[in-house]
């Protein structure tokens, strides 16, 4: 019931291909890591993997394929997702100024808040929802038995995989965010740069 050794072999390298290259998930974490510390970056790594189960038990389930069979839906995610990305992104810009109020309140924001946008930084991310759309399925053989079953171990192994590459980026993160938090002039510069990747990314995500 189960895809093959083979199969999961090649859905591992084809899957860790795709998590190293920089997304939005990669963003979040090491700016949360860099920002509040490795602690911060491995809550938003939890968040941004329950977002990843979530689209694995869609797959499983039929409800992916239903979004993607509609136009309508699968744009209102993609704009969404673009939406919650320039959300951030002035969250970002307004850290530029470290004294105010607000930035302090996103500086030391709650384990709950950072697990909740990662789970959702995951779940409106287009790259995400074509992956278990049109890129998971190609690795199911129904001669081995039930889909659902084959889907859901895939999107369990993408989780595991996932977990461990956002879980690094967010370690290393965390060990240069303490030198860069030394130097508030180094600090607003990366805020800012951090807030044009948001908008770039959520550029890319209404392109595709």
């Amino acid at each position: 019931m189960l895809p093959t050794t083979q199969t999961l072999l090649v859905f591992a390298a084809s899957t860790f291909a795709l998590l190293v290259v920089p997304g939005p998930s990669v963003v979040y974490v090491m700016t949360r890591s860099i920002e509040q510390g490795r602690g911060a970056g491995l809550m938003a790594m939890l968040g941004l993997e329950t977002g990843a189960l979530l689209h694995a038990v869609a797959a499983a389930t039929g409800l992916a394929s239903l979004l993607a069979a509609s136009s309508v839906a699968f744009s209102t995610i993609k704009w969404t997702g673009a939406a919650y990305l320039v959300y951030l992104a002035v969250r970002q810009f307004r850290l530029t100024s470290p004294d105010t109020e607000t930035d302090r309140g996103v500086r030391t924001s709650s384990r709950g808040r950072l697990f909740r946008d990662g789970v959702l930084v995951d779940l409106l991310n287009p790259k995400t929802c074509i992956f278990f759309i049109a890129f998971l399925p190609q690795f199911v053989d129904e001669s081995r038995g039930p889909a659902p079953t084959q889907m859901l171990a895939l999107g369990l192994c993408f989780v595991v995989l996932a977990g461990l590459c956002d879980g690094t980026y967010a370690l290393v993160s965390g060990g240069i965010g303490g030198r860069i938090g030394q130097s508030p002039r180094l600090q607003g510069r990366v805020n800012r740069a951090t807030g044009g990747v948001y908008v770039l990314l959520a550029v890319v995500a209404v392109s595709s």
